[in-house]
């Protein structure tokens, strides 16, 4: 994958350690990286409004990634957003993508799967 550093994912989880295995992976591949413990941290940062891609964890106290996305998408937020689960199903495969997620991908994540989703969502965005 070849990419630009000028491309920011914003990673939302509320477990350290997989911001920061996500954060050196996303790195390793040319993308600068910003992190939330949660999804009110996320709301509240005004830099996120530039990001090309959103990495939501479903699974988070206070409020979860689809919760997060369906706020953004009420709010015209137009991000391409993926969601990350430990613990899916297919209902909630089915209301991520309602919700406007481009994938709903299971943890551990599969790399490629990862990078073929991001790559989609750099498209959708023009980049």
């Amino acid at each position: 994958m070849a990419v630009s550093q000028s491309r920011v994912v914003c990673v939302v989880d509320d477990d350290a350690a997989v911001r920061d295995s996500m954060r050196v992976l996303l790195e390793s591949h040319g993308l600068r990286v910003r992190e939330y413990a949660s999804a009110r941290a996320f709301l509240g940062d005004t830099l996120n409004e530039n990001a090309d891609c959103l990495l939501l964890d479903h699974h988070m106290p206070e409020m979860n990634g689809l919760e997060l996305l369906e706020i953004l998408r009420s709010r015209k937020v137009a991000t391409a957003a993926i969601v990350i689960t430990g613990r899916s199903d297919n209902t909630l495969r089915a209301r991520a993508i309602r919700a406007g997620a481009l994938a709903c991908l299971d943890k551990p994540v599969d790399e490629d799967e990862l990078f073929h989703s991001i790559d989609k969502a750099f498209s959708q965005a023009g980049h």
